[in-house]
């Protein structure tokens, strides 16, 4: 077990871990960290907590103070500085045409580094332009490329809900999403329908699955028949958030002369009161004595009924004897 703090760097940024020694840190306290990158500037994201060493990545670095105000001077400096050296960047990557969209641009607390943020289609050989980078601004230049996910991330939006995305609101880590995540919350299938301004799939189809899945345990399908207090039914709708069902009631069933013939009216049932659910193209009685219908490969119905007393235990088919062959 190891004893750690969570420091952000960004906001709704990963949370990485920290060894906050002998000094006592709050969640929102300001802190001075050393990393792989050099000295760095984040923010408590929440307390001490004891985690297994598993979660710990290995050489757990140390929080090296609290944030002064002479710190907090410092990081305002260097957010001020990211505008002109943008400016700066684009006007070099102009002047070597360069195909590349350059995002954003981070300085670390103490000066010995500067990252630019940017995407591409496909590879970029920018050594020149690092060349040109580091004779003016006179310190290590990284330029690193990033998915479109991260360049969503990084500006921010509005999605088609209404409200600020959620990556860059407080989502801390990218989940993979499938098309299987929709078809669970019954979303229509268009992509422009459910993919964010980033051109994939939205985030919220991920963190809403677990709720969907839970709910969805025990509902029927579309085009079932299941059995209510009324009778059989056929389900038409299914709305998970609210549990409620909507059928129209099986007047006649179908039969090899006649189609299944069905209210005009709907029903709305919750899921409660269905006590028994069947797959679609089958339908079983559960009451004793009943008989069961059932749809073969075809899709027809096939009545099957008890044979009588009396006829139980005979053969079907009567076997011939043989002829006696003629000498």
């Amino acid at each position: 077990m190891a004893k750690v703090i969570g420091v952000r760097f960004r906001e709704a940024g990963k949370i990485y871990y920290f060894d906050p020694g002998d000094l006592e840190i709050a969640a929102g306290d300001d802190v001075i960290v050393e990393t792989a990158r050099g000295i760095e500037y984040g923010t408590a994201a929440y307390g001490e907590k004891i985690v297994d060493d598993e979660e710990v990545v290995a050489p757990l670095k140390p929080i090296l103070r609290r944030a002064g105000e002479e710190d907090r001077m410092r990081h305002a400096e260097n957010q001020e500085k990211r505008a002109s050296a943008m400016a700066l960047c684009q006007e070099k990557i102009d002047k070597h045409g360069l195909d590349m969209k350059l995002i954003d641009v981070e300085y670390t607390f103490d000066h010995s580094k500067i990252i630019f943020y940017f995407t591409a289609d496909g590879r970029v050989d920018f050594r020149e332009l690092v060349k040109d980078l580091a004779s003016v601004f006179r310190m290590r230049i990284e330029l690193r490329q990033i998915g479109v996910r991260d360049e969503t991330k990084l500006l921010g939006g509005i999605g088609s809900c209404g409200r600020a995305l959620c990556c860059h609101s407080w989502l801390a880590d990218f989940e993979p999403v499938s098309i299987k995540m929709a078809k669970v919350q019954n979303l229509s299938l268009n992509p422009v329908k459910i993919s964010g301004i980033c051109g994939r799939l939205m985030c919220c189809l991920q963190f809403e699955n677990d709720v969907y899945t839970e709910l969805k345990k025990g509902m029927p399908e579309p085009g079932d028949r299941v059995y209510t207090a009324d009778g059989p039914v056929l389900v038409c709708d299914v709305n998970i958030l609210e549990n409620k069902i909507k059928t129209r009631l099986i007047l006649e069933e179908r039969t090899s002369e006649r189609s299944e013939k069905l209210s005009t009216e709907y029903h709305v049932y919750p899921k409660e009161e269905i006590t028994r659910t069947a797959r679609k193209g089958r339908v079983e009685r559960s009451d004793a004595g009943e008989r069961s219908e059932r749809g073969d490969r075809t899709g027809r119905s096939v009545r099957s009924e008890q044979a009588p007393e009396e006829e139980r235990g005979k053969p079907r088919r009567r076997m011939r004897r043989p002829k006696p062959s003629k000498e």
